[in-house]
């Protein structure tokens, strides 16, 4: 019999988050890079997420060529911690050029920007050893649907994406869908618009996405769902596992945390499509509650990857024989009681 698939875990540098929120400030110190190196080290995680800025700070006032000396360096320190690079994100709503979209902008100048500093992130996931460059599209949509034409702006992304493919014959692309937040509406806003996208690209092979648990449920969709529907593609290369309470901003709760059977299906859909056995990492975009105490500070992360691994567990022991009897029964109704029995051990 085969062993059952090892997962590696994987977190980014702004999940170690200092509590401000739009109502208040910071209500834990600030830590340097090199303590969440080595946290992620100390709590056995594989490897780390980066955007652009998180690999080289400052990127901005930096020349290219001291963009790939730090991240030479950064490359350097990764290996010497036995950390590896997930992936790398253009941060692209930060810049004042993003204000109205990267990719969208309804400005040729700043459309050049976010192309420009697409590419330089790929460089850098060059440098640092990944070929996955993840795009979060938070700004490529609009608060007023008279100021741009949905159809332009899927041409735009078009363009954006095949010039990225032509930059770099070996990277991937990965898609990070949300329907809202920061942007009244998105462009993109599930995994079936980043896949269907995909289909007019120039490398269609090398366009996928990235699921998160808390943009599924913001769109109204079951997160196990997306995860089927993107493994059907072949398509899942990345994925944020976290908790939404509801269709409110983005929480980033810990995994589980508002909806355990919600967090038992989208393990089993990572199982029974064998997410993880060509090398994708499962990550867990989560933040500590802003009252946590700077004692507590590294707790969301490890009870995420506790969660998950319980429910792996769950996902292997589930009496799946007897599942299925009901479901040939139609019986429905003692199968939900069989999912919640099985949950709650009894």
């Amino acid at each position: 019999m085969a062993k059952p698939q090892r997962y590696r875990f994987c977190v980014g540098p702004w999940n170690f988050s200092e509590g401000r929120d739009p109502y208040g400030p910071e209500t834990r110190p600030s830590q340097s890079f090199d303590w969440k190196l080595s946290a992620l080290k100390e709590l056995g995680f594989d490897a780390m997420m980066f955007h652009d800025d998180d690999a080289v700070p400052d990127i901005e006032s930096k020349s290219p060529a001291q963009v790939q000396k730090e991240a030479k360096e950064l490359k350097r320190r990764l290996a010497g911690e036995g950390i590896a690079a997930e992936m790398v994100a253009p941060r692209l709503w930060f810049h004042p050029d993003t204000v109205d979209g990267g990719y969208t902008s309804n400005s040729p100048k700043q459309r050049r920007y976010a192309i420009d500093r697409s590419k330089q992130a790929i460089d850098i996931a060059n440098v640092l050893g990944t070929d996955l460059l993840v795009l979060w599209l938070a700004r490529e949509g609009t608060y007023l649907r008279e100021a741009k034409s949905g159809r332009r702006s899927v041409e735009l992304l078009v363009q954006a994406l095949d010039a990225m493919l032509a930059h770099d014959p070996k990277i991937r692309l990965s898609i990070e869908p949300k329907p809202n937040e920061p942007m009244d509406h998105a462009y993109l806003p599930t995994i079936g618009h980043a896949l269907a996208i995909a289909q007019l690209t120039s490398d269609a092979a090398r366009v996928g996405c990235l699921i998160e648990s808390a943009h599924a449920i913001l769109a109204g969709l079951d997160p196990a769902d997306e995860i089927d529907f993107a493994m059907a593609f072949g398509k899942l290369w990345s994925l944020h596992l976290n908790d939404q309470n509801g269709l409110k901003f983005d929480q980033d709760k810990p995994f589980g945390s508002a909806n355990l059977r919600v967090a038992f299906n989208q393990v089993r859909a990572l199982e029974r499509n064998g997410y993880g056995k060509r090398g994708e990492y499962v990550g867990f975009d989560v933040h500590p509650f802003r009252t946590t105490k700077p004692e507590h500070y590294l707790r969301h992360l490890s009870n995420s990857r506790d969660t998950f691994l319980r429910l792996v567990e769950k996902a292997r022991s589930y009496p799946e024989k007897q599942a299925q009897a009901l479901i040939a029964d139609r019986n429905y109704q003692d199968l939900d009681q069989l999912v919640l029995n099985h949950l709650m051990g009894t």
